[in-house]
């Protein structure tokens, strides 16, 4: 590795250190304020979105596949359907988009 390319690594554990030493050690209090409280309560869920949302469309070598996988899944959890019906019924549309895409 070249000497650039240890520059990136400084600069990675720099950006690391300050997300995650900073906030614990200048915000001492508990916050009070709602829309911060609200915000902190959601950012380990879009995390989790940001990088799962990507990996359901570009997964399969169809991305209509992946597409309609993820509108089965959408659909099905909201209506209550548990984990594994879910995904079971999102490999199923993969599979059969799949299958129809290669017919095609």
């Amino acid at each position: 590795m070249g000497s650039m390319g240890w520059g990136y690594v400084a600069v990675m554990a720099g950006v690391t250190f300050a997300t995650r030493a900073l906030p614990a050690t200048l915000i001492r209090s508990k916050v009070t304020n709602r829309f911060l409280r609200s915000l902190l309560y959601y950012v380990p869920y879009v995390t989790l979105a940001v990088m799962t949302f990507p990996a359901i469309l570009g997964a399969t070598g169809v991305p209509a596949a992946g597409a309609v996988a993820l509108l089965v899944g959408i659909a099905l959890a909201w209506r209550g359907a548990g984990l594994f019906a879910v995904s079971g019924a999102c490999c199923t549309s993969v599979l059969a988009v799949t299958l129809l895409a290669q017919v095609l």
